[in-house]
């Protein structure tokens, strides 16, 4: 099943004009790394036989996090989802400018809202999802734009495995408060923490993101929360796709 008729995409999908070298990567080199809603239905067949786990980026940015991961962990499949066209254009470059290999084997990119790709991903088949630093919409007639919600958390219950875990991090505590109340009322999900230090600290393997660094460099506090699935889902059982 697709997307919902009535979803409506928030925010922008052009900055400014992209150089004549960042055309040439969206123009020659997306195409081969890009993802597509039909792809994703047998996204195992896309990946190398050697990839055996699954991790999602949501609103991938300019790719910072993205790309360095893809380094670090060979072994992982990573789909990263964003639909600001220069941000995409932005993670292209990175895959060389890092000596990446110009299309690696291990990632692939859907340039458009996550949302219309959630539906069509199998289900329990992602071992690890991060959003980061996403738009926190702050004004309250705009908290319905928010990614976290009950109908999302559902796609992305539904998409981790049993213990997967997924990752949110934010500068803006209303976002932060949003998102922990959005989750702990959630029956399929576990907030991992003990004490301050779990939410005070970036997550492992995890380097800064641009806007990161930026609230950081404010004297801005980040919280970095993560969440994991629970074994018995119960919402799993009532969602038809």
């Amino acid at each position: 099943m697709g997307p919902s008729s009535t979803h409506r995409f928030f925010g922008r999908r052009f900055g400014r004009p992209l150089s004549n070298a960042r055309r040439e990567l969206i123009s020659n080199v997306l195409p081969e790394m890009e993802i597509t809603c039909k792809a994703a239905a047998t996204i195992n067949e896309t990946f190398d036989p050697s990839i055996k786990k699954l991790c999602l980026e949501i609103g991938f940015g300019a790719g910072e996090h993205l790309a360095d991961m893809v380094i670090k962990r060979p072994e992982v499949g990573f789909i990263g989802c964003e639909p600001f066209v220069n941000g995409v254009a932005a993670l292209l470059a990175k895959t060389q400018s890092r000596n990446i290999q110009l299309r690696p084997k291990n990632l692939k990119i859907f340039p458009n809202d996550a949302r219309l790709l959630l539906p069509y991903l199998p289900p329990a088949t992602v071992d690890q999802i991060y959003l980061l630093f996403p738009d926190p919409w702050p004004k309250k007639r705009h908290h319905r734009r928010r990614l976290i919600c009950a109908e999302n958390l559902d796609q992305l219950s539904r998409l981790l495995r049993p213990g997967g875990v997924f990752h949110f991090a934010s500068d803006h505590m209303g976002y932060v408060r949003w998102t922990l109340q959005q989750l702990c009322k959630h029956s399929d999900f576990d907030w991992l923490a003990d004490g301050p230090d779990d939410w005070r600290f970036r997550f492992e393997e995890s380097i800064k993101t641009r806007y990161e660094s930026k609230a950081l460099s404010s004297g801005v506090s980040c919280v970095y929360l993560t969440f994991r699935r629970r074994h018995q889902a119960a919402s799993a059982s009532t969602l038809l796709y």
